[in-house]
């Protein structure tokens, strides 16, 4: 199986608009009697928000480790806009002196209004508070914006969130002048200014969500499957399980049904289907009507 998870990561960078996300993967370490962590990396797309045509498609590539080193080698030949969360280890895709296809880094609202929550469940918090409510009310627009293209969709961000957003960054300069910077609210407001610049990205093309969620949700499966696993074998057994994962929740994000699409392939490649002919399974491209039918 691992020709198409090739063809499918391949088809997933060449879009222009990505998620990105990582999670730890306990893996045997042999002669050790313990287990070490790697990571799996999930590359997704998913343009279904803004009504784009490219079918949902998701790839985890195993690494053993969580060092940006390894997003920048899964990223090889992918330009455009990255969606992540605030981990640093993304840095490094758009450094001043990074040699390589341009990436924008969009940032996560989602994770800066945990971060805030968390503040307002140790007692009453009245800037916290409000900074939960400034965010529910981008993502109130943007709930009225859900399924329209990009166009009308950046538009209505333009005319509706862009103010929020002007207003925002003076309430947010205002406190962090009046607030300790090492207390747990400095500290958050710390972070939404460092994130500033991709946090707004959001204002300037209508693709571009408001958080990470869309890639974290195709990890909640590994996370569940990691508890009853417990742990791959050895680090060949994690690239195979990164690779079977992807195409099951490849197939779930398309409504088709995993087995029969695994057994519909796995018996083509008994039957000699070559891998210069991987398009015509229907994995890449226009896939999702090629494998509901062969399903």
């Amino acid at each position: 199986m691992r020709p198409v998870f090739d063809a499918l990561i391949t088809d997933l960078k060449r879009s222009t608009k990505l998620f990105m996300d990582e999670t730890h993967a306990p893996v045997l370490d042999p002669g050790s009697r313990k287990t070490k962590t790697g990571y799996f990396w999930a590359l997704a797309r998913d343009d279904r928000p803004w009504n784009g045509n490219a079918p949902p498609g998701v790839a985890f590539t195993y690494a053993p480790g969580r060092g940006g080193l390894h997003a920048e080698r899964i990223l090889q030949g992918f330009s455009g806009v990255l969606q992540v969360d605030g981990y640093a280890g993304y840095n490094r895709l758009v450094a001043p002196d990074r040699i390589g296809p341009d990436i924008r880094l969009a940032y996560c609202w989602a994770h800066a209004r945990r971060k805030l929550v968390e503040i307002t469940r140790t007692g009453p918090t009245p800037i916290a508070e409000e900074g939960v409510k400034r965010i529910g009310e981008l993502y109130r627009i943007e709930a009225d914006l859900r399924g329209l293209d990009a166009d009308t969709r950046l538009v209505a961000r333009q005319e509706r969130s862009k103010p929020l957003i002007a207003d925002m960054k003076t309430w947010l300069a205002h406190h962090r002048a009046r607030v300790a910077a090492k207390s747990p609210l400095g500290e958050t407001l710390k972070y939404i200014a460092k994130y500033w610049d991709g946090l707004r990205l959001f204002l300037t093309d209508g693709r571009i969500e408001l958080d990470n969620n869309s890639v974290e949700r195709t990890i909640r499966p590994i996370a569940l499957n990691r508890k009853n696993a417990l742990f791959a074998g050895h680090d060949a057994g994690a690239e195979n399980w990164a690779t079977i994962a992807s195409l099951v929740e490849t197939c779930k994000l398309n409504d088709v049904d995993p087995l029969a699409y695994l057994t519909s392939t796995l018996t083509a490649v008994v039957n000699g289907h070559k891998q210069s002919r991987i398009d015509d399974r229907g994995i890449i491209g226009s896939y999702v009507a090629r494998v509901t039918n062969d399903c």
